[in-house]
């Protein structure tokens, strides 16, 4: 600008100089150059305000991207930061996955109805491909006449000129600004690529502050919420409902659509969904896992985390709720420790949704591993308080053995002895023989009530009553309440082992129907061997018949499992109310 100036002084002295020159007269030549130069004067100062402008445009923008920490929105401002400081029509951020391909693609200046058109957003092939492999400013006037341009799907608008760039954080490549259709088809020019990579720096602080807040964020929320479990765990609450809680507050911390937690049931290692939070849960609760086969199960039996980009349609995995929704991205991971897995945790997201990233895995995985430790304190708590409860046992079921039986076999035994004397009065001997009948019933219900005070929590192995007793504790975690339990006769001498699975097997599918179906209040079992014959008897004052009929399969079970024994089933309405379930067979010949 100063070059001009001077030329202009200069030319105005010399048009001075030949006006006032001897016979010189006023010249169209240098009134034309002085008009040129006032042009480019002009031109010059044109150019240095748009340079001033776009530099506060840019500035502008900086500011822009840096006022927010949410990273969603944060991406979606660089694009629209860069259409605007380059002035163009079209922008687009490429968010580069770990494998190399675009895991998340943000546009600007094309409407959802044109995206819908389109299809899935581009996978990193052709010229955005070429930005992922090398990642250098690449300017181009004509963008289908690069070797590397492999066109435009069907349905996508046409574009000429682009202009892209590589976006860095912390010096490694986080994604690229494309940029096309610059404003007047103008192709673009090196200043607007100066200007988009000095932008793409500054989108690379910004994408790493607000990284560092959602961590944070994330971080604050994990702590949180370990801390929250520890105290509800060590405070003696339900597990089950602890587990319910956990699954909800792990897709919260995710963001996942469906969060799931199968445990092992017995010692087979076959695994049922106890907890599910999202998309479906309800239905996918119970679920009963492939043994071997399910990506649960290899990670229930490996203690390994996978990760799934479509967990529906992985070759891994052997579909166990085909009837549940499409799942997508998901990772699954053992709950506990390496050497004791006490569950598998399954957060996905529905078919077509975000994948999850790698830091998202990682605190869940260390939440999940707080969450295991805690449920071992609190299993070891629970523990130190049932040796508690069963050495209260043993004493009582000493008193009563030592105190009340012999006081009632006592008190049996004298009666008895009366009955000689009054066998002239037949009314008065009639009752006395009564009162033996009932002190004989009595020692029955207090020798069985001795039995499952010392046996409820041994092996199961160690006979058909302790495993009636087992079973009968466990049964009390879905009723909200503990069956009452009769047992009599020789139960563990005089039932084969075929015979006693199939009880139990009656038993279980008798539970489980009062607790889904009956809404009952109390529930009685009564197990005897008595004239050659096991049977067992199950009577709650629940809704009655219509509910008992509901579940036709499990009934039909129970009554195929007699017949193969050669026994019988049925089932009546109880009184008042209720449902009264007998099942009889008779002992085989040999006894175990």
């Amino acid at each position: 600008m100063g070059r001009v100036r001077d030329e202009l002084g200069a030319e105005m002295d010399r048009d001075t100089e030949d006006a006032s020159g001897p016979g010189s007269a006023t010249s169209a030549t240098p009134s034309f150059r002085l008009d040129v130069l006032l042009e480019e004067l002009q031109d010059q100062v044109q150019r240095v305000r748009a340079t001033q402008n776009r530099v506060h445009a840019l500035l502008d923008a900086v500011l822009a991207i840096g006022s927010d920490l949410d990273l969603d929105v944060v991406l979606r401002r660089i694009v629209e930061s860069a259409t605007q400081v380059v002035d163009c029509r079209y922008g687009a951020l490429g968010v580069v996955g770990e494998e190399g391909g675009i895991k998340q693609f943000i546009t600007v200046g094309i409407d959802d109805e044109t995206i819908a058109r389109i299809g899935h957003y581009p996978e990193g092939e052709g010229i955005l491909g070429l930005l992922i492999r090398e990642p250098y400013t690449l300017r181009l006037p004509v963008l289908s006449d690069h070797p590397d341009s492999v066109g435009f799907p069907e349905g996508h608008p046409p574009m000429t000129t682009f202009l892209g760039t590589p976006v860095q954080v912390r010096g490694r490549i986080f994604g690229n600004l494309y940029l096309t259709e610059k404003s007047g088809g103008r192709p673009f020019d090196p200043e607007d690529e100066v200007v988009l990579r000095t932008l793409g720096a500054a989108a690379g602080v910004a994408i790493d502050n607000a990284r560092l807040y959602d961590d944070a964020r994330r971080r604050e929320r994990w702590l949180a919420a370990s801390s929250d479990l520890t105290r509800t765990l060590l405070s003696g609450a339900d597990p089950t409902q602890v587990l319910h809680s956990f699954t909800a507050t792990v897709r919260e911390l995710s963001g996942a659509d469906l969060v799931t937690l199968a445990v092992p049931v017995g010692d087979t290692g076959d695994l049922l969904v106890e907890a599910a939070n999202g998309l479906d849960a309800e239905r996918l609760l119970g679920l009963a896992l492939p043994v071997g086969t399910s990506l649960a199960a290899k990670v229930f039996g490996s203690g390994e985390t996978l990760v799934s980009g479509s967990l529906s349609d992985d070759a891994r995995d052997e579909p166990a709720h085909a009837a549940g929704p499409r799942l997508g991205s998901a990772f699954l991971l053992p709950l506990g420790t390496r050497e004791n897995v006490r569950g598998v945790l399954q957060v996905a997201n529905r078919q077509g949704g975000p994948d999850f990233q790698q830091a998202t895995i990682d605190m869940i995985t260390g939440f999940a591993g707080h969450a295991g430790l805690a449920l071992e304190i609190a299993e070891h708590r629970r523990e130190a308080e049932q040796l508690l409860v069963l050495n209260d046992r043993d004493r009582i079921a000493r008193d009563l053995h030592d105190l009340a039986i012999q006081r009632l076999f006592a008190g049996g035994l004298s009666l008895q002895s009366v009955l000689g004397r009054i066998a002239d009065r037949p009314e008065a001997a009639d009752r006395v023989r009564r009162v033996v009948e009932d002190l004989d019933d009595t020692i029955r219900v207090v020798r069985s009530t001795i039995y499952a005070l010392r046996e409820s929590d041994r092996v199961e192995a160690a006979g058909l009553r302790a495993r009636l007793v087992a079973q009968a504790g466990r049964a009390a975690e879905t009723l909200g309440f503990s069956p009452a339990l009769r047992m009599s006769g020789l139960l563990d001498t005089s039932v084969t082992d075929d015979t006693a699975q199939q009880l139990l097997a009656v038993l279980r599918e008798a539970l489980s129907n009062v607790a889904r179906h009956a809404h009952a209040t109390s529930v009685d079992i009564s197990a005897e061997v008595a004239d050659g014959r096991l049977r067992l008897c199950v009577a709650d004052d629940g809704r009655g018949m219509a509910s008992a009929t509901e579940r036709r399969s499990g009934l039909a079970n129970i009554r195929s499992r007699a017949e193969s024994l050669g026994g019988s089933f049925s089932l009546s309405a109880g009184h008042p109310s209720g449902t009264v379930l007998e099942w009889s067979v008779p002992l085989t010949a040999g006894s175990r």
